[in-house]
């Protein structure tokens, strides 16, 4: 019943996802279809069938990242899966992109994750951070965010510095308080070992020992880009992440993620990882809106 799911939603999500047909009676599986996806739904249904046995519920959101992870397996990446530990749990890496852009952050003091939304470059960046911080490699984590507004006008926030940029910077908060518990991360900014500094703010400063993450760096300028790469201290590592399809700058500024892209080409210890619509780990319906967007550009 855990592994079929109520109404047997759960297989029917496998079969519309690799495109083959499952029945059952009892613990008997027929899977029909073409061998290679028949061969992927058997691999599938067996690993959920041991999940079960360890007392694991199956969900349907915990399915479709199954489902992507089992479509995303590629022979060629001989390096295998890349894993990050913290205290709660263990986080792995879904695909070969993932995987190389952990073990990107991991080896490199300077790594870019570009890409479309709903691929992990943020979610995977600050999981690498609070590992760092947990094993002492670092001694704070640096949130950055240019404060651009997406479109509309949000007019003047009410606060201090860190509650006007505090919006900004939710995605990586959300993804601080499920891997660190929210009294935790609350009392560390509060000692500011987790620090926001907003991308303005940063000139002039030096950050030494500490794990760097600057979000949404499509909207910095080339001139901001330059100033934040120039900020990194010794024994730190910086992650910048973006997505050059939405740059929310005026047209006539060019985005610092796409200069930099050119401008660091071929830099030894700087490594430079690509996501696609593949690797979106998100509702399935995310990565077909982000293949018809990219359809609609070329066109």
């Amino acid at each position: 019943m855990n592994l079929c799911g109520p109404v047997d939603q759960h297989l029917r999500q496998i079969e519309t996802s690799l495109s083959v047909d499952i029945s059952n009676r009892g613990h008997q599986f027929t899977i029909k279809g073409s061998p290679a996806e028949v061969n992927k739904a058997i691999d599938l249904v067996q690993h959920l069938y041991q999940l079960t046995g360890t007392g694991e519920e199956i969900t349907s959101e915990g399915l479709h990242l199954h489902l992507h992870e089992s479509t995303s397996k590629d022979s060629s990446d001989a390096e295998g899966l890349a894993i990050i530990r913290t205290k709660k749990g263990v986080i792995r890496g879904r695909g070969p992109n993932q995987n190389g852009y952990i073990r990107g952050i991991q080896r490199n003091d300077l790594t870019f994750g570009v890409g479309p939304a709903g691929t992990g470059k943020t979610y995977l960046a600050v999981a690498c951070a609070v590992e760092a911080l947990e094993r002492d490699e670092v001694r704070r984590i640096i949130l950055v965010r240019p404060a651009v507004e997406a479109g509309e006008k949000l007019g003047f926030l009410p606060g201090d510095l860190s509650q006007k940029v505090d919006p900004y910077l939710r995605p990586m908060y959300d993804a601080l308080f499920e891997m660190m518990g929210f009294e935790k991360v609350n009392k560390l900014i509060e000692k500011q070992i987790i620090e926001v500094a907003p991308l303005a703010y940063m000139r002039g400063r030096t950050l030494n020992d500490s794990f760097i993450i600057m979000d949404e760096a499509q909207n910095t300028t080339t001139e901001q880009m330059k100033m934040f790469l120039t900020r990194l201290g010794f024994g730190s590592t910086a992650v910048v992440t973006g997505d050059v399809t939405q740059i929310d700058l005026p047209k006539h500024q060019t985005s610092g993620l796409k200069d930099v892209i050119k401008v660091l080409e071929g830099v030894e210890e700087v490594e430079f990882c690509f996501f696609e619509s593949k690797d979106v780990v998100r509702h399935s319906l995310v990565q077909k809106i982000v293949e018809a967007y990219d359809k609609d550009d070329n066109r």
